[in-house]
């Protein structure tokens, strides 16, 4: 049985999103989600998991679409049809990172939206089997996992969550995505109590891992504090160039916290 392309609209004017989603459905393709910013569009990537994103370049919010689409693409290897009004030479070599399949210029007719997604659909069905695991490991996983994680971009900005993210802050999506991850937690010296400098510059400065193993916890804005360790590493594209940064955070078992006591 063949399976209906899923297809995820990112665009921020709802007129020109709903045109687009009836064209598609008329075409036999079915539009699993609408989002109108950069940085919802990629949770809801990796929520989704769409075999297709069109994604319009000038988006609300704090990062537009070339810039999601970056993330996308390089974090959950998803391939991208870009929708814009204009497309210049600035834009073009900013958009390469995204390795689009496409562009469609506004205004589109239903033959210019389905030519492009039908032909973007097939050659990334082409090019995915010379893809590596996901620099992040498979989106499903990442759902699922019972740790936090976050994405950073290289300013330490969250740009991705994963779901036990939200429950372990205690926060909203509002409230954590775009904002530095320092503004919604702090990493202590368990012991001393003093907050760890921020890891992120160094990360990117010299490209390493920074791991906080013991004596380490985390406080939220919500004033709880749970021992951890906390790995934050780089996260490099197939080139080996750096796109942001990986934070895992690992909760502290009971039986690990009273044998870091023991043997203290």
């Amino acid at each position: 049985m063949v399976s209906i392309p899923r297809i995820l609209i990112v665009e921020d004017d709802e007129i020109i999103s709903n045109l687009i989603t009836t064209m598609l459905e008329r075409r036999g393709y079915s539009v699993v989600g609408k989002i109108d910013s950069g940085e919802g569009a990629i949770l809801k990537a990796a929520e989704l998991e769409p075999d297709l994103v069109l994604m319009d370049i000038t988006l609300k919010g704090q990062m537009d679409g070339v810039a999601a689409a970056q993330f996308i693409f390089q974090l959950f290897h998803m391939p991208i049809v870009f929708l814009t009004a204009h497309c210049d030479d600035t834009l073009l070599e900013r958009a390469k990172n995204a390795q689009p399949l496409g562009y469609i210029l506004k205004p589109f007719s239903d033959k210019d939206l389905s030519s492009n997604v039908e032909l973007a659909l097939y050659n990334h069905g082409i090019r995915k089997k010379y893809f590596d695991v996901p620099p992040i490991g498979e989106p499903k996983k990442l759902m699922m996992i019972m740790d936090p994680v976050f994405v950073l971009d290289t300013r330490g900005r969250i740009v991705f969550f994963n779901p036990y993210a939200a429950r372990f802050l205690e926060l909203g999506e509002k409230e954590i995505l775009m904002n530095h991850w320092r503004k919604v937690m702090m990493i202590i010296n368990d012991t001393s109590g003093d907050e760890v400098p921020d890891p992120v510059p160094e990360v990117v400065k010299q490209m390493l891992v920074v791991t906080y193993e013991f004596n380490t916890a985390i406080v939220t804005t919500t004033g709880k504090t749970r021992k951890v360790s906390v790995t934050v590493r780089p996260i490099k594209d197939d080139n080996h160039e750096l796109i942001g940064v990986l934070m895992h955070v690992r909760e502290k078992t009971l039986d690990q916290i009273r044998m870091a006591a023991i043997k203290k």
